[in-house]
């Protein structure tokens, strides 16, 4: 279920991309505005991991630097069916994680100081597998795509709005254009932000298989988000929804607000994790 809400979620994506470009060049408009996209996620999809990595402070780490993170990454990732990732640390007191790179065979797993210190054996187990998860799931590349769709149309829009749109049929209405216009960077950015919720749940979904211990990671992301309200981090927007935990955006979210976080509550987290404990 939850690719599948994925599936209409990205089809919902292309479809605002294919509009808004029709809307400024016809049918042109419309390749020109896909060939952007794609041009846009060819770049990211070899670049992203450096330039987290760079976001974050990050630097990677041998199994002779830190011998117990690189054995505990290496068996879980042999439970995954995964190739050894790379293994960084972030020099942040606030306690995170993040899983970045193009593919299985160039992706980086990359913890904080701060988790370590935060997080029992078994929490930070859960996390490991968490961001496993979602080199296995391909999830970086997904909502790289993801992102840079949305940002195509947000640059779309603003050309629309200083230079002028076009449309092949003379009896169309254009104040509804323009307002498609200024609509489809907010509906863009709300897909994406969905997509990116899904992701974690399944993440979290997987990553409990991996472990085996659904409610360590359970009790992992409530002390993650308590940690994050009180400990700031610097870095950058764009590389702030990568972590498992947003640590820009460590409150809770509720009714339509939800709409405009890139990570489900909490709350709703640890309660699926419970109810898979069960199982």
């Amino acid at each position: 279920m939850n690719n599948v809400k994925v599936f209409v979620l990205m089809a919902g994506l292309t479809a605002l991309v294919v509009a808004i470009g029709q809307s400024l060049g016809g049918g042109t408009g419309a390749i020109i505005a896909l060939l952007m996209s794609a041009a846009m996620n060819l770049f990211m999809y070899w670049g992203s991991s450096t330039m987290v990595l760079r976001s974050y402070g990050a630097q990677v780490v041998t199994a002779t630097e830190a011998p117990e993170l690189y054995e505990m990454v290496d068996r879980l990732r042999q439970r995954a069916g995964l190739p050894m990732p790379t293994v960084a640390i972030a020099p942040q007191e606030q306690a995170n994680a993040f899983a970045t790179g193009r593919n299985p065979e160039n992706a980086v797993v990359c913890v904080t100081q701060g988790i370590v210190r935060t997080l029992s054996k078994d929490e930070l187990e859960g996390v490991l597998a968490h961001e496993l998860a979602h080199i296995k799931n391909r999830d970086m590349l997904l909502q790289t795509i993801a992102a840079t769709m949305a940002g195509a149309i947000s640059n779309l829009a603003q050309f629309a709005f200083f230079f002028g749109g076009r449309s092949d049929d003379e009896d169309s209405n254009p104040i509804a254009g323009i307002a498609m216009l200024i609509v489809a960077p907010i509906a863009a950015m709300l897909i994406q932000f969905a997509i990116s919720r899904q992701r974690e749940f399944k993440a979290d979904a997987v990553g409990a298989e991996i472990s085996g211990r659904p409610l360590s990671l359970a009790s992992a992301l409530v002390k993650l988000e308590n940690g994050a309200r009180r400990i700031p981090m610097q870095v950058s927007p764009s590389a702030a929804p990568l972590a498992i935990v947003n640590p820009l955006a460590a409150f809770s979210m509720r009714g339509a607000s939800k709409l405009f976080s890139t990570h489900p509550p909490t709350e709703e987290r640890v309660a699926a994790l419970q109810m898979l404990s069960t199982k």
